[in-house]
């Protein structure tokens, strides 16, 4: 199997990488807050950067996704812009915090896409930063029982330790991991008695997912046990471990199922495009006479499948694509019954 190196994608990914290490330097204060027992951390972190980048921009390259991309853009930023930036939050809120798209297809599993998400997400809006160095924590030099925050070398808060406060941040993995086993024991169960999903799912595609979630946060949460209640007897086993199952899951995510994640958030343009596409009018199909999809829509689908090669453009000038899927169904029958006709045989 030859691979074929997509070279745009690779330069972005690449320039991306490039800037990320120099935010790294920069950003720990010439790497004076970076913590160098996270640099395994940080390789992995960059790798799946790298894959995550090269892959959104080969998914780009595609023209429906382009298409969809760069309307969505464009609407956002038009004369609509207040309306359009309202609805942008609404549906950030909605569908990506709260996973709302989920809930109609059920209850249950609405909970298990909601622990996922936000443990996940909470959990890589920490560890992130800590790994690149722009977040570190230091004593108050005046007051030993004051701890203070700092952000790129600025100090943003301080707290005291033994506070409810301290208390919450510095266990604040531990609950995301609490968050992600939940939410993965909700998805086992489904799969484990769903039969549909027991006919059609894989290892790789759905379970090595949970497994690796599962790994990192019970390794995780053996970090603190360790500490806590082990007098630091396991330290070195348990942040091997921990730092191995990480690793994986970040080398794996570019190439594996959680890439939807970072897919997801372009559903809102496409919310955008929709909603624009109400306001310019609907196309009405030639055959039925009603309105089945916008005119934006069927005029960028025009677009799209000349640029994929396929031109539906008829002898009189229109196009297959302005009718329905109830039109074109009339058409085909009808260009079958003139064959028919032609040959003087409608059977056999």
């Amino acid at each position: 199997m030859r691979f074929h190196l997509n070279k745009k994608a690779f330069l972005v990914a690449l320039c991306c990488c490039i800037v990320t290490v120099f935010l790294v330097f920069y950003g720990s204060r010439k790497l004076q807050n970076f913590d160098a027992a996270l640099i395994a951390y940080l390789f992995g972190t960059l790798f799946a950067l790298f894959g995550i980048i090269y892959r959104y921009c080969i998914w780009l390259q595609r023209p429906p996704t382009w298409m969809y991309f760069k309307r969505g853009w464009q609407l956002l930023f038009s004369k609509s812009f207040v309306g359009y930036a309202g609805l942008s939050v609404q549906k950030l809120v909605r569908n990506i915090a709260f996973q709302r798209f989920i809930y109609p297809r059920g209850k249950t599993r609405w909970w298990g896409h909601f622990l996922l998400a936000t443990g996940c997400l909470l959990a890589f809006s920490v560890t992130i930063p800590l790994t690149l160095g722009w977040i570190h924590f230091t004593m108050n030099p005046a007051d030993t029982s004051l701890y203070e925050a700092h952000l790129f070398g600025f100090k943003v808060m301080e707290f005291k330790l033994g506070s409810w406060m301290a208390f919450f941040i510095f266990h604040i993995l531990n609950w995301c991991s609490w968050l992600v086993i939940l939410g993965c024991i909700l998805f086992m169960r489904r799969r484990l008695t769903h039969a549909g999903l027991i006919a059609t799912q894989t290892f790789e595609g759905d379970w090595l997912p949970l497994v690796l979630l599962i790994s990192i946060s019970v390794t995780g949460l053996g970090l603190t046990y360790d500490y806590e209640f082990l007098k630091g007897k396991t330290y070195e086993f348990m942040a091997v471990t921990h730092a191995v199952t990480v690793i994986l899951f970040l080398v794996w995510i570019p190439f594996g199922k959680f890439f939807h994640i970072i897919q997801r958030p372009a559903q809102i343009g496409a919310h955008l495009y929709k909603k624009e596409g109400m306001k310019k009018g609907m196309a009405i199909c030639p055959h039925t006479h009603q309105p089945f999809a916008t005119q934006m829509h069927i005029d960028d689908l025009k677009t799209v499948t000349k640029e994929l090669g396929f031109d539906f453009t008829l002898a009189d000038g229109t196009s297959h694509l302005d009718l329905s899927p109830e039109g074109k169904r009339s058409a085909l029958a009808k260009a079958h019954l003139k064959a028919r006709e032609e040959s003087g045989k409608f059977f056999g």
